[in-house]
């Protein structure tokens, strides 16, 4: 199962778009996905026009299992949403003996999704750093503008400072350029900037697109509102690029675990 946070801390990048059109699409090529809506706002929640009686707060404190608040949208596709109750929930983690491996303690147990999509609020507080401590993967949405670059700077150094605190291997697998405009100078700049600094991290751009803004007030996805439109084409790409990681992760086996296969099979036809 690969776990990955849609995450930087500055706001206005598109992270949510990011989110749901990442998960809707996985799901669209058969992959089970389950997108957690972690932000206060409920961004997720509203853009899938979802009602929850339980939400996120209530899994992560206890209070009811992931089943009770998982809400299925689809074939292959489930949510489990947030609501403004998800706000008391820094006060109650810092409660906690050890508050930054909480949500990794709650979610430890879910297993049966090819991934699972975490929609980080912008910000790094104590939630975020659970989550960040429980996924393996980062994708970093940055619109191609000056200050949005300045904040993927910080946002790369703070998965390094938790990796070094805690001994985790969170990665950035992607960084994705979003809302740009190619006719638009500065953002062309941006962008050849990022794949100056990051190379292979840089996925295509995801063009501004009318379509991507409308979609949520229909309560569905791009591909669902509008499979035609740049922004679909456009994540329907990054959805793609995405699962090839899932080869490169088949590839990189341990030669020992290599060897103990081949001896396994070895045996099996003795």
């Amino acid at each position: 199962m690969r776990s990955i946070c849609i995450i930087n801390q500055k706001g206005g990048v598109g992270k949510t778009t990011t989110a749901v059109s990442i998960a809707a699409g996985l799901a669209k090529e058969g992959k089970t996905v389950l997108l957690v809506d972690t932000d206060p706002q409920g961004n997720v929640t509203h853009s899938l026009q979802m009602n929850c009686r339980f939400d996120l707060y209530h899994f992560i404190t206890g209070k009811c299992s992931h089943l009770d608040c998982i809400t299925t949208l689809g074939t292959n596709l489930d949510v489990l949403p947030s609501t403004e109750t998800l706000t008391k929930l820094n006060t109650e983690l810092a409660k906690q003996k050890n508050p930054e491996h909480v949500v990794k303690e709650r979610f430890s147990s879910i297993r049966n999704y090819d991934y699972l999509i975490f929609d980080c609020a912008p910000s790094l507080g104590l939630l975020n750093q659970n989550i960040m401590l429980f996924a393996n993967e980062a994708i970093i949405p940055v619109s191609t503008t000056y200050l949005s670059l300045t904040g993927l700077t910080y946002m790369e150094e703070a998965i390094k400072e938790i990796n070094e605190h805690f001994k985790h291997t969170l990665q950035i697998s992607h960084i994705v350029p979003t809302l740009h405009d190619k006719r638009n100078r500065t953002n062309r700049q941006m962008l050849s900037k990022l794949q100056e600094d990051h190379g292979k991290l840089v996925t295509e751009p995801i063009r501004i697109n009318a379509k991507l803004a409308e979609a949520p007030a229909s309560g569905k996805s791009i591909f669902t509102y509008d499979k035609n439109s740049r922004g679909a084409k456009d994540y329907g790409a990054l959805v793609q690029t995405i699962m090839k990681g899932e080869e490169v992760k088949k590839t990189n086996v341990p030669i020992s675990a290599r060897v103990q296969q081949m001896m396994a099979d070895v045996e099996m036809e003795d």
